[in-house]
């Protein structure tokens, strides 16, 4: 056990770490080090920034880069970059889309775009003084940030709001300042986490030079931004008459299938199992979108969850009504996002990705990604309440089945049109495969 201890693995060089890998982790390790080789990158100097946003890279791990065109959002015709390993993700947007095209498309809005941060303290004085002096400490947390949030207001942007939170009945002497921003086509963690530090040591230093407040003590716990941000929502939405959803399905017509589809949309309200796996769905679109411009899905799912159970329980993030012949569907979601900083400017294809997307606003950025969730959203339910999900999916999964057996061209064609009419599983093609192959 102590043999796979190291000391200065991020000293070493990408080789030396492969090779001490290989030889404490790998039972067959005469071709590693040409396998994580050979997803470098050509170009030494694109690989040096890929090396550079994360730590001890030895490889880069490829995803799928895919499109899902004729997105129809506000009346503009967008095609959607979509980064995600999953099958039939891309697909299922993209025949949203194109269901949705001759409909009107998705209209979005943006509700708000404040982002939350949060300065955390411990203050064992009486919860009084703090408040009496709350606007002073307020001026001078905002006075001594100055100069960090100068570029911001020049841009449009900046501290919004400060909220002092009293949580001593939960924990002793705890409070937090719970600070708004604007930060514009930017994501804004830095930023936000900056301003909070400032805030910390202004608070301190603030309460340090009152007299007479020499016998009570003040502690900054933490600071740092928030990823549940209930104040930076977007709304996508598609609408259409009823009739219209005839061509959803052959079993139903538009009305059946409308009251069908909005019962299970319901039932994702009802039952927090059923939801997770529904919300899930919605991630699928958004989360491929976010990756393949360079934002962190990693906290808008944890932001969207949140946003899930804000009123004590986990429900799906999308709705649906029919009332007087109209069917609605519409998703909300927090979508903390940025199009300028980070990797948005570092990544090559995130570049392109915004590019594809005619260089959108933050705002804009928003909608587009809350339009695809609310089409994977669709495409998914749609399967579900008609044909169920598998059919569509296994078809598209038929590929990865194909490329584990190791088919060959002439193979593929066959066992495709074999299954055309009928359910494809791993052991059905496997035993297929086999019968095929004997002499």
């Amino acid at each position: 056990m102590h043999s796979k201890i190291v000391s200065g693995f991020s000293k070493k060089n990408k080789d030396q770490k492969i090779n001490w890998l290989a030889e404490h982790y790998f039972e067959n390790s005469t071709d590693l080090r040409q396998e994580f080789q050979q997803f470098q990158h050509p170009n030494q100097e694109q690989q040096k920034v890929f090396d550079g946003f994360s730590e001890n890279t030895i490889s880069n791990f490829i995803l799928p880069y895919g499109v899902a065109p004729n997105f129809l959002i506000n009346g503009q015709t967008y095609a959607v970059p979509m980064v995600i390993e999953e099958s039939s993700v891309v697909a299922a947007a993209s025949s949203a889309a194109k269901f949705w095209l001759n409909k009107g498309g998705f209209s979005t809005k943006v509700l708000s775009t404040t982002k939350l941060g949060q300065l955390h303290f411990s203050w064992d004085g009486p919860s009084h003084l703090l408040e009496d002096h709350l606007e002073k400490i307020k001026t001078r947390m905002i006075s001594d940030a100055q100069p960090i949030t100068a570029n911001m207001e020049r841009r449009g942007g900046g501290i919004r709001a400060i909220e002092l939170l009293n949580f001593t009945e939960e924990e002793a002497h705890y409070y937090q300042f719970r600070v708004g921003f604007e930060t514009c086509d930017s994501m804004g963690a830095n930023f936000i986490n900056s301003v909070l530090e400032s805030f910390g040591s202004s608070l301190k230093q603030y309460i340090g030079e009152q007299e007479n407040w020499q016998q009570y003590s003040i502690e900054v716990i933490m600071a740092i931004l928030s990823n549940y941000t209930p104040e930076c929502v977007v709304r996508a939405k598609v609408s259409c008459p009823v009739e219209e959803l005839a061509n959803a399905c052959e079993e139903l017509d538009g009305a059946a299938f409308a009251e069908k589809f909005a019962k299970a949309v319901r039932i994702a309200h009802i039952d927090p199992y059923r939801a997770t796996t529904h919300n899930k769905g919605i991630f699928n679109g958004i989360d491929a979108v976010v990756l393949a411009t360079g934002n962190d899905f990693r906290a808008i799912e944890a932001g969207g969850h949140t946003y899930a159970a804000r009123d004590g329980q986990y429900r799906s993030l999308s709705h649906c009504t029919v009332e007087d012949g109209h069917f609605n569907f519409w998703l909300d979601i927090p979508l903390a996002i940025g199009t300028v900083g980070g990797l948005t400017k570092l990544h090559p294809l995130a570049k392109r990705s915004l590019e594809m997307l005619g260089r959108p606003s933050a705002e804009e950025l928003m909608q587009i990604i809350a339009a695809t969730g609310l089409a994977q959203n669709f495409a998914a339910l749609r399967s579900l309440v008609t044909t169920g999900i598998q059919k569509g999916h296994m078809k598209m999964h038929l590929m990865n089945i194909l490329n584990f057996l190791k088919a060959t061209d002439q193979e593929a064609v066959a066992i495709q049109e074999h299954f055309s009419d009928k359910a494809i599983s791993y052991n059905g093609i496997r035993t297929f495969l086999e019968d095929i192959r004997r002499p």
